[in-house]
């Protein structure tokens, strides 16, 4: 079962998160979303956030960003997935796929949760 890395080369989490599972002898496969190429769509996110548990996309929104992007508090989640997509600095990051799971890994250990 292939592991995916929801992962920014310019974070230094993501990155050690990245050396975590490399360390483990896990092949991950690297999806650098902040790339054109890379990029999560609505439906991207919307699969992520049932991976997690069917959570709000607030799970894995970075607020400062959010805020300093003037995004309101009270948006719904339809918008705030959009928003995502939209502008992918607003995704919290290193993400972690494999199977039907996925995990914010924050920290970075809890990449190894859906091992």
């Amino acid at each position: 079962m292939t592991y995916t890395l929801i992962h920014h080369t310019g974070c230094g989490t993501s990155r050690k998160g990245l050396a975590l599972l490399e360390a483990r002898g896990i092949a991950v496969e690297v999806r650098k979303y902040m790339t054109a190429s890379g990029r999560l769509s609505v439906e991207d996110l919307q699969d992520i956030a049932l991976k997690m548990g069917s959570v709000s996309p607030r799970a894995f929104l970075r607020e400062k960003d959010a805020q300093q992007a003037g995004l309101s508090a009270d948006l719904s989640d339809a918008d705030l997935f959009q928003a995502m997509a939209d502008n992918p600095k607003l995704i919290q990051r290193p993400i972690g796929l494999q199977g039907g799971r996925a995990v914010l890994g924050r920290p970075m250990e809890k990449l190894l949760d859906i091992l």
